[in-house]
């Protein structure tokens, strides 16, 4: 198994998802440990000497200038884990809590956190044996960072808290004893540096950027079948256009759709038919797709910078050194999570809009995409579904960040409200999957009817993947199944595997000169 170095190798949201998805081991090397080793000892050499260093030996927040004794800095430190620990509502997903873990590792493992290696060392055994903590989803405003969740994140160090081990949720101090662990006893600085940091706002912001990348690629793919089901023109794609206007995301859809509809059997069909131009559903996809691309883009820059930072406080550069600045901040991941957001919004705005022109007769298709209409309600319902689910996700497009409520008692009086953006932008996303889940079943449907022609190859391999899944329907049934059948395919990226294996088997680079640029690591 291949490795990673935290605090020395940068960082990847691909990186992240491997040593999630446990294909990637992080370790923590010699290089690191000598980094570790000497931030840890500055920090005791500051207790030592009497010097007032915020968290250190002073109370948080607006007690910052109570002053705490050597005796009791241990203590302080265990008590900031038990008082911060005020989380609300469901459990984020085991997956998402891993993820915090790995994001908080790397981040202490840079060596200017004043982390013990003793303690380092338990939270990378929690990630390589899936000891992942319970964490409630609210109660971060995203200021000194989550304090909230990261507080309940490492609650288990200390033997408090429940963990999700073996399959099930289970009491910390039930698996440490069963591990013959004993709780880690804190000290000077590690119960601020654990606590103090952006992991919850990046680890959402991670998976946000990772499944809308497979949700861009699915968007095209059935954008393209639709744009067959409706005998849409190829000409708006064409790459002298978007020379002229080189927005980057624009120009890599654009190629992409010419390369699915390339050699298509149904674009030929109507070469030189009298329709003038397309609705701007089918039109305009790079300039839509290729926006929310740009975004992705600008959004995948921001986390990847954010995880590789450190972002805890104060910051220990030395003996005689210690920094209290505001790293922890959310912003800079809170605005880029809206932006990400209203992009992913617009993705399955304009899905739905594909789903509706399909239902209404155009271009030889049967009305609501059955022939029986009248005793069957056809296709009409499943849009919607999708109507519903763009609009709740209009809902929540409302900017979080452009909040600000003061807390502790004016000391943080401004807060980026970042765990609200990222935790919209997963929502949002989870919904689009769906909306494009309704748009596949109803683009398959009316590819159906444009045999016995062919559209490209890997179109007809897309399409004949649907059919294995979901039949062609003939009269009403429950479309709810279909509906999930799809999803299945979009959610577990076996339609845009589907399509690269097929381009690939083909000779064909769906994503050309734009791959390096737009890819995940």
């Amino acid at each position: 198994m291949s490795v990673f170095n935290l605090g020395i190798d940068t960082l990847s949201i691909q990186n992240v998802i491997d040593i999630c998805s446990g294909v990637l081991k992080a370790e923590l090397s010699d290089a690191a440990r000598k980094k570790v080793r000497a931030s840890a000892e500055n920090v005791a050499k500051i207790v030592e000497s009497g010097d007032v260093v915020y968290g250190v030996n002073t109370g948080f927040g607006p007690l910052c200038s109570t002053i705490i004794s050597k005796e009791d800095t241990a203590k302080l430190q265990d008590n900031l884990l038990r008082s911060h620990s005020v989380g609300v509502g469901n459990p984020i997903s085991a997956r998402i809590s891993k993820t915090m873990l790995i994001l908080k590792a790397h981040n202490l493992s840079i060596g200017f956190s004043g982390i013990r290696e003793e303690t380092l060392d338990r939270i990378i055994f929690f990630i390589q044996n899936d000891i992942i903590p319970e964490v409630p989803e609210q109660g971060s405003v995203g200021a000194s960072g989550d304090l909230a969740p990261l507080a309940h994140l490492f609650l288990p160090l200390i033997g408090l808290g429940k963990v999700y081990y073996k399959g099930q949720w289970q009491l910390t101090r039930n698996v440490l004893n069963h591990l013959g662990l004993d709780p880690i006893v804190l000290t000077a600085k590690e119960g601020l540096a654990l606590i103090n940091g952006t992991q919850f706002i990046a680890a959402h912001a991670v998976w946000g950027v990772y499944n809308l990348h497979h949700c861009l690629d699915t968007a095209d793919i059935i954008g393209a079948m639709s744009l067959e089901g409706t005998l849409g023109s190829v000409s708006p794609f064409d790459e002298k256009i978007h020379q002229i206007r080189p927005f980057k995301g624009a120009q890599l859809v654009a190629y992409r759709l010419r390369k699915l509809l390339e050699h298509s059997d149904m674009v030929q069909s109507h070469a030189n038919c009298d329709r003038v131009q397309d609705p701007y559903s089918i039109r305009c996809m790079p300039q839509v797709h290729g926006s929310s691309r740009n975004a992705w883009l600008h959004t995948k820059e921001m986390v990847e910078i954010e995880i590789n930072s450190v972002t805890d406080n104060p910051i220990i550069l030395s003996d005689s050194e210690a920094i209290s600045g505001g790293n922890f901040h959310g912003q800079p991941l809170a605005l880029p999570c809206d932006y990400l957001t209203l992009a992913a919004h617009e993705v399955g705005n304009i899905s739905d809009r594909r789903t509706y022109l399909l239902l209404g007769g155009n271009a030889g298709l049967p009305l609501l995409l059955m022939k029986d209409i009248g005793l069957n309600s056809g296709f009409m319902i499943p849009q919607y579904t999708s109507a519903a689910l763009v609009s709740e996700n209009k809902a929540l497009c409302f900017p979080a960040s452009a909040d600000s409520v003061p807390t502790s008692l004016g000391q943080e009086d401004h807060v980026s409200m970042g765990s609200i953006s990222s935790r919209k932008l997963n929502q949002v996303i989870s919904n689009l999957e769906r909306i494009l889940a309704v748009e596949l079943v109803t683009g398959a449907q009316a590819f159906d009817f444009r045999r016995p022609m062919k559209s490209g190859s890997i179109l007809e391999a897309c399409h004949d993947l649907i059919r294995e899944y979901i039949n062609h329907a003939g009269e009403d049934r429950i479309f709810s199944e279909d509906i999930a059948k799809a999803h299945h395919l979009i959610h577990s990226h076996k339609l845009t595997n589907l399509a690269n294996e097929t381009a690939k088997n083909l000779n064909i680079d769906l994503n050309g000169s734009y791959h390096e640029l737009f890819r995940l690591s």
